[in-house]
């Protein structure tokens, strides 16, 4: 199976060229290897001073280089929804151009650029396929979105289908706006497909995230962040790339001040890190560029290390949902690394557990034998996320602890709402109708 890796950080760490130094290595050892971006600003054709086009390039023996044509994924995957929505958006009188720019879907081209590691997995002609992806922010809003967008495909195009299917003669019948067929829902579906096969590669056994960072305590609190955060959607992390760090060999007075403070910072991304491997890469006096200073680079952080061996529970961090059961009461275990309680949020939506750290927010399908149960109670736990549910007939919801709020009242209650509304618009419609 193909091994991927991902690479991503806070913009100007060095991520582009950890990824395109790991390529360069994987070809040296025999590896037959891809490397590409996703990140709309390449920098590859850079960093291997060679020209790069959309389509695979060797460079060397065994690696290629490509950048991919993320607008021509987009055409193909949401063209035929973007003509839909720019004639109805026609009807309503807007401007041909604004409509072009409006029905553009914001993060779809980085999304569907995934899907060229997806057809590039399937076609089992590549070894490892390194992956540099866009700045940390931008990254896990990409690789949140697969989940997300299956999560509205499933609850509101398929009720939308149905409802359209069983009111399109009335609705069609003088209104000149135009109703959507069974062409559109059909590339729904299909890009629904597309996104689930996205996430069940780059959350499989064979794909996993590296972080690269520098030693300065912003950037290490945005990587820790991302560890959590990662976490949370269920992407393996298997090691930290520390890059620009000073030796400590030869320093004079001034450079010595710089490889104190850095050792420092150092050590607390071991402690924040642990178990995963911290690779160190010297400060350079000029970016490595060329096949030949790239491997230079990637021997130098590695070591003696093996970077394409698949990680293991014991040398990676990511989400395992465990389901202990004392008794008739179930707890459902998830590993949250790094994340604090203050920033944590818990909702009970139906047979989904929403859960929320900062701004990022993960809808949870619970097995069955949850869903038949209430939140009786959650806490965080040395980075472990612990929500307990007991029966529904004889638990009474137990308010949890300050720690981590959790509740089912606003999320039902906006539930039931949707569906009165949805009541009401269908009981106007057949007023209307009979009227005529």
């Amino acid at each position: 199976m193909t091994r991927v890796l991902l690479y991503t950080g806070k913009g100007g760490v060095g991520k582009t060229t950890s990824a395109a130094g790991t390529a360069t290595l994987a070809a040296l050892r025999g590896l037959r290897t891809l490397v590409l971006s996703t990140d709309a600003a390449h920098s590859l054709s850079d960093a291997f001073d060679s020209a790069v086009g959309p389509e695979p390039t060797e460079i060397d023996d065994l690696l290629f280089v490509q950048q991919i044509n993320a607008q021509r994924k987009f055409e193909r995957s949401w063209g035929d929804i973007q003509a839909y929505l720019r004639s109805v958006l026609h009807m309503v009188g807007v401007d041909p151009v604004e409509a072009e720019e409006l029905t553009v879907l914001p993060g779809a081209e980085e999304v569907l650029a995934l899907l060229e590691v997806r057809d590039h997995v399937r076609s089992g002609r590549w070894d490892v396929i390194v992956v540099d992806c866009a700045p940390t922010a931008e990254t896990l809003r990409l690789l949140a979105l697969p989940e997300a967008l299956n999560w509205y495909l499933d609850r509101i195009f398929n009720a939308e289908r149905k409802m359209m299917r069983t009111f399109r003669p009335f609705l069609n019948r003088g209104s000149s706006i135009p109703m959507p067929d069974d062409t559109v829902f059909d590339a729904l579906r299909r890009l629904q497909a597309d996104l689930s096969d996205i996430r069940t590669l780059l959350a499989g056994p064979d794909a996993s995230v590296r972080l690269v960072l520098t030693p300065e305590a912003v950037v290490v609190a945005e990587a820790r962040r991302s560890l959590t955060r990662l976490s949370l959607y269920g992407y393996r992390v298997d090691g930290v790339v520390a890059n620009r760090v000073f030796p400590a060999a030869g320093a004079d007075t001034w450079r010595r001040q710089w490889v104190a403070a850095q050792r420092g910072i150092l050590e607390e991304v071991a402690d924040s890190f642990r178990p995963l491997p911290i690779w160190e890469s010297p400060y350079r006096v000029c970016e490595p560029v060329g096949v030949e200073e790239l491997a230079a680079f990637a021997v130098e952080m590695y070591g003696g290390d093996d970077p394409f061996a698949r990680a293991t529970d014991d040398t990676s961090l990511w989400v395992d949902r465990h389901i202990d059961t004392d008794g008739r009461t179930y707890t459902l275990t998830m590993p949250l690394p790094l994340a604090s309680a203050d920033e944590l949020e818990l909702a009970r939506h139906g047979d989904e557990l929403i859960i929320t750290v900062g701004s990022y927010r993960r809808v949870l399908p619970l097995p069955a034998a949850l869903a038949r149960r209430v939140v009786a109670g959650a806490r965080l736990d040395e980075g472990r996320l612990q929500v307990r549910f007991s029966p529904r007939e004889t638990a009474r919801p137990v308010t949890p602890s300050s720690e981590v709020p959790s509740g089912s009242g606003p999320l039902e209650s906006a539930q039931e709402l949707a569906q009165g509304l949805t009541a009401e618009y269908h009981e106007a419609l057949t007023r209307r109708e009979a009227a005529r």
